[in-house]
């Protein structure tokens, strides 16, 4: 048996450059961190030839062309593993629509607990890439590239995206009061709103392509690298005035990103104290995220009450095994 355990990620600037519409014309570049909200993958040897795959609901197919997950039928393919196991599934978080890159992480997690079944160790960086390509090219998900590596690196990283189609992680490692103001500083609350990462990502793309939106995502290319910089000089609160004008323009990129009662939310977290924020992922749902100063939480929880406020702390390590038997 051999468990693995991912985080998820939230990102504070760059992400939209991510997508390869954009960054394999012009590049990209995103600063994130790993959270503390894991995907847990069990992986154990099943008495017959069997595949049994078990996520919100449960799946046991004697052909592995019979399974209709397509991540976990694209990673058993990929590693080559067609019978006789069971993949079983466990989330901190609800399972689609939060905007912390669960889908990624799962396929991370996936893929890394199924190597460590064969007895392989793969890198950080190969768990990054096959994962895209499984989500991006096999599957052909409208997504990014930055879900993958944020999962499988850990830690805060600024992550480039070449036109050459390769990704360069660049680990953000300073002094341990930075880390320290930074979890104290990040205030996320859960919207309750679920949505479809794939629709709205798949829009996106179709106003990227068209070129219309270049100017916009160039300059959130440059706040990356802006935040990667002040990041290095010890400006922790440089992430909040950087999300706030990451917000403002993403939302300019399509209209279904944002709503009016999701403007209202973020309004009032700035009228509460707030620095800057951002909804986390492809937008309209999902966690939305704030960074204020630690004595101005009790304001902005108050005012949004109707919202549910969900402690996060950074993750340092990435994915890992951490049961092998």
């Amino acid at each position: 048996m051999i468990i693995s355990r991912t985080p998820c990620r939230m990102s504070f600037a760059g992400g939209g450059t991510d997508l390869p519409a954009h960054y394999l014309r012009h590049g990209g570049a995103v600063v994130s961190t790993s959270v503390d909200k894991y995907i847990n993958i069990c992986v154990n040897a099943r008495f017959n030839k069997q595949l049994r795959a078990s996520y919100s609901i449960t799946e046991i197919c004697d052909h592995l062309e019979q399974l209709k997950h397509p991540l976990v039928r694209e990673c058993l393919r990929l590693v080559g593993i067609t019978e006789g196991i069971e993949v079983v599934s466990l989330a901190d978080i609800p399972a689609n629509g939060t905007g912390l890159g669960s889908s990624s992480s799962f396929t991370v997690g996936l893929l890394h607990a199924l190597y460590a079944y064969l007895g392989h160790r793969p890198t950080k960086h190969q768990l990054g890439c096959e994962s895209c390509r499984i989500e991006l090219d096999i599957c052909k998900e409208p997504i990014g590239k930055q879900d993958q590596y944020a999962a499988a690196f850990g830690g805060m990283n600024f992550i480039k995206f070449n036109i050459d189609n390769t990704v360069e992680v660049e680990p953000l490692d300073f002094h341990e009061h930075i880390r320290d103001r930074i979890e104290s500083c990040i205030l996320p609350f859960y919207t309750g709103i679920t949505r479809s990462a794939s629709r709205l990502l798949k829009a996106q793309n179709e106003v990227i392509e068209t070129g219309s939106r270049t100017n916009v995502l160039c300059q959130m290319t440059e706040q990356a690298y802006e935040l990667r910089d002040e990041l290095r000089r010890g400006n922790a609160d440089a992430i909040g005035t950087i999300m706030h004008k990451g917000w403002q323009l993403k939302k300019s990129i399509a209209k279904e990103i944002s709503s009016s009662v999701i403007d209202d939310w973020y309004q009032k977290g700035l009228d509460a104290g707030a620095l800057g924020g951002k909804l986390l992922g492809a937008g309209a749902g999902g966690f939305l995220l704030f960074y204020a100063a630690p004595e101005r939480h009790d304001g902005i929880k108050k005012a949004l009450s109707e919202l549910s406020f969900v402690p996060f702390r950074l993750d340092r390590e990435g994915s890992k095994i951490v049961f092998r038997e």
